[in-house]
């Protein structure tokens, strides 16, 4: 059985409603989030009323962890606190119960997810992590695989018991190796970072022990220009770009 996992929605409704036509259209049902479905984008409203409506199990990121912790704020670099208190703006309370009961981490098909860095951090960032940091980060759980998000950025982080080894996920498949263990970034569907523009998740085998990344365009500038109407910050469109 093949699975779906999602990462950094930021509440762009049209990359999220592209990516779950490219899921259903390769027959997939069982889908996990990373956490981070709010913050930058201007329908957070929707885009949350869609993960429940599809059933979607998700962690806690922490762009909803400021949401119900305003002393995070003081983390946040001026547009993403800008765009945190616009968005409680735009949400109901309904949608703030439901933020207020996600956790730090799921187990999905055996593997671990968590939004920043395992076992269970919302706000550790991967790429900011040594390799000594790393091998410890490995040796604090137990499941050969861990999803993350956070960064926007795909990477696949592999560990033998020994030595930790790093690369870029691209658009090809990557077998894993039984005898190794693996924190696999599944970078952003709604605000990508690593120079291609188009939406981005993984496709996960846990029988085939495989992981792929697909690549989805969507209407960029409907996202942007509902940003720009909005009155959030301009930044947060033109990024998208």
């Amino acid at each position: 059985m093949k699975a779906a996992v999602i990462s950094d929605i930021h509440a762009n409704l049209e990359a999220f409603t592209s990516v779950l036509s490219d899921i259903d259209g390769l027959g997939i049902s069982s889908i996990a989030c990373l956490g981070d479905n709010v913050g930058y984008g201007p329908e957070p409203e929707a885009v949350i009323d869609l993960v429940r409506a599809r059933h979607i199990p998700c962690v806690m990121g922490n762009h909803e962890l400021v949401l119900t912790k305003a002393r995070h704020l003081s983390r946040m670099n001026p547009s993403a606190r800008k765009s945190a208190v616009m968005t409680r703006g735009l949400i109901s309370d309904r949608t703030m119960d439901y933020i207020r009961s996600l956790k730090p981490t799921l187990h999905f098909h055996g593997a671990r997810c968590v939004h920043g860095c395992p076992p269970d951090s919302i706000t550790t960032y991967l790429m900011m992590l040594s390799e000594a940091d790393l091998v410890d980060v490995f040796r604090s759980y137990d499941e050969a695989v861990c999803f993350v998000g956070h960064t926007h950025e795909l990477e696949c982080v592999s560990f033998d018991g020994h030595q930790v080894t790093r690369h870029p996920l691209g658009r090809t498949s990557i077998n894993l190796k039984p005898d190794r263990r693996y924190i696999i970034n599944a970078g952003s569907v709604g605000q990508p970072r690593d120079g291609d523009n188009r939406a981005k998740y993984l496709v996960w085998d846990p029988a085939d022990h495989s992981v792929r990344t697909r690549f989805v365009p969507y209407d960029i500038a409907k996202t942007a220009d509902r940003i720009v109407q909005l009155g959030l910050p301009e930044y947060n469109a033109t990024r998208l770009w």
